[in-house]
């Protein structure tokens, strides 16, 4: 069953390192058997106050490889590099 992570980036400072960080963890993502569902793009809030300044939406295979991915010694420096650029809530959801 497949597994999707939701970042909802709710405020982003550092441009460069977001850039850096969207770059090195594209082969992060694949390496797990990820991919983008959703990158950014124009958004609306239909019902509700939520208002994330950037959405992203990663489906992987199931539940083990998102954790695999989050998890992983390869991401472990991009987080901490997302974490000193952008304050982001992340959730991961499985699917049907």
């Amino acid at each position: 069953m497949p597994a999707y992570v939701i970042a909802a980036v709710n405020d982003a400072w550092d441009q460069e390192k977001l850039a850096e960080y969207r770059e090195r963890n594209t082969d992060a993502v694949a390496a797990h058997g990820g991919r983008f569902v959703v990158r950014g793009g124009t958004q609306e809030t239909l019902e509700g106050d939520w208002a994330p300044k950037r959405l992203v939406i990663i489906e992987f295979p199931d539940l083990d490889a998102a954790r695999g991915w989050y998890e992983s010694d390869e991401y472990a420096p991009l987080r901490t590099l997302r974490q000193s650029a952008s304050d982001t809530d992340i959730v991961v959801v499985e699917g049907t």
